[in-house]
């Protein structure tokens, strides 16, 4: 997996750029500033054009500064360690885990609005933050939220371009057909052939983004129903929000599995510019392809193993256990279940991190959700059993700098518990996921 290592160095260049003495101070005072504007697209206008201009500033005022050294282990290792864009909002670190805008995902969880008091952060609000920098208020996220409703229709010929593939081609297989025919009316294409200004690129960029963000979920829960259900679409409700209605389009109503889904989504957002997903899209977009192409691409980033694919591997790897050993696993039989596995020449999927040097706190904030809803669920207590044998097992192996579980080894099993089953699927739901946070950057 590549990681570039970016935000942490550039972060110094940025406290030179600035009339706050305190790069940290100033990023929170940001983040808290409210604003009676309800139209995201306004906030843009009035924060875009101050951002090129610091960009230009620091490039020419710090464009020989030398940011490290690059070894032969690096370039071999997949530039793992290599400073390699600007990526501000979000940062992954080693010991604190991902920050959105310098947010933690407990902090999200108090600042961010919900659907319902006590309630999990609603995506509309980080995908606010993420373009802004700035918490939203309960009336923007609404519309927001209402904005995306209206722009959430899919053309027939999205839905015949999936049809045309087998019924039994991977739901990432059908996504990425699905998006690659929502192309077609790409507003920075037109813009382009017409000659739009670059210093207005961001505005059609805006628009598809926007559009790919709303559409998405209808693409991905039709690539659902038509593999696992009857193939019939469910419409959207107007009265939902974004993560409630993608789990009512996919067929589940219940208040806990909105919830979920919308923590769902808000977490997996964004994880910084160096995962595979996210790198990809950023490379193809500096092409100047439009952002439906950049998705396109990084969602086939997204399919590999390694990455989103590894959240599929879990629950196929967890099915594996009970299927030998039973629900009802002690941890004794459960630590010889692992050797089993690490002895045959394959890993625990989804334990360890490349960059993470302790538990994801994109699992802790599940198995915290977890523990609220679903504390005497079979699946849940094997995972947490896991959660206590695993780490121990592969400290003792000693080639996993973190041998803690990381965000995939949680998801498949709170989905399970509501009735979304088809491990294959899991990929597809981080690929509406990131959508929020590959499309708006």
């Amino acid at each position: 997996m590549v990681f570039f290592r970016a935000a942490s160095s550039l972060s110094r260049l940025r406290s030179r750029l600035t009339e706050q003495p305190n790069l940290k101070n100033s990023v929170r005072w940001l983040q808290v500033q409210s604003s009676s504007d309800l139209d995201l697209l306004s906030q843009l206008r009035e924060l875009i054009p101050q951002q090129q201009e610091r960009l230009k500033k620091l490039k020419s005022e710090h464009g020989k500064v030398q940011l490290g050294n690059i070894t032969v282990d690096m370039v071999i290792g997949g530039m793992r360690g290599m400073t390699g864009l600007l990526w501000e909002t979000s940062l992954l670190d080693p010991d604190e885990g991902i920050r959105f805008r310098g947010l933690s995902i407990p902090e999200c969880q108090k600042v961010l609005p919900a659907a319902k008091p006590d309630g999990e952060p609603l995506p509309e609000g980080l995908l606010w933050l993420l373009l802004t920098g700035k918490v939203p208020n309960k009336e923007q996220v609404d519309a927001l939220s209402k904005e995306l409703r209206a722009r959430a229709v899919v053309p027939d010929y999205v839905y015949k371009a999936i049809d045309a593939l087998p019924v039994t081609a991977h739901p990432m297989t059908q996504l990425t057909s699905g998006v690659m025919a929502l192309q077609v009316e790409s507003e920075f294409q037109k813009a382009y052939e017409k000659g739009i200004h670059k210093s207005k690129y961001w505005e059609p960029t805006y628009e598809d983004s926007l559009n790919l963000i709303a559409r998405v979920p209808l693409v991905a829960a039709y690539v659902y129903r038509r593999i696992y259900k009857d193939g019939k679409i469910i419409p959207l409700d107007d009265s939902l929000d974004y993560g409630g209605n993608f789990s009512h389009m996919l067929g589940f109503d219940d208040p806990k599995m909105l919830e979920l889904m919308r923590l769902y989504v808000t977490i997996h957002s964004d994880h910084e510019g160096g995962n595979v997903s996210a790198h990809t899209g950023h490379l193809v977009a500096s092409a100047l392809s439009d952002p439906y192409l950049s998705f396109g691409a990084a969602l086939n980033g997204l399919a590999g193993p390694l990455h989103g694919l590894a959240n599929q591997e879990v629950l196929l790897w967890i099915k594996s256990v009970v299927d030998e050993c039973g629900e009802n696993i002690t941890k004794e039989q459960l630590k010889e279940y692992v050797w089993k596995t690490l002895n045959s020449g394959k890993v625990v999927p989804g334990f360890g991190h490349g960059v993470l040097r302790k538990t994801d706190p994109r699992y802790t904030c599940q198995r915290e959700f977890a523990l609220k809803h679903l504390p005497h669920d079979p699946l849940f207590q094997l995972v947490s059993k896991l959660y206590e044998v695993v780490p121990p097992v592969l400290t003792e192996l000693g080639k996993v700098k973190n041998p803690w579980p990381n965000v995939d080894a949680h998801s498949g099993v709170l989905l399970n518990y509501f009735g979304l089953t088809e491990a294959r699927y899991f990929t597809v739901l981080f690929g509406v996921s990131r959508s929020i946070g590959i499309c708006s950057q």
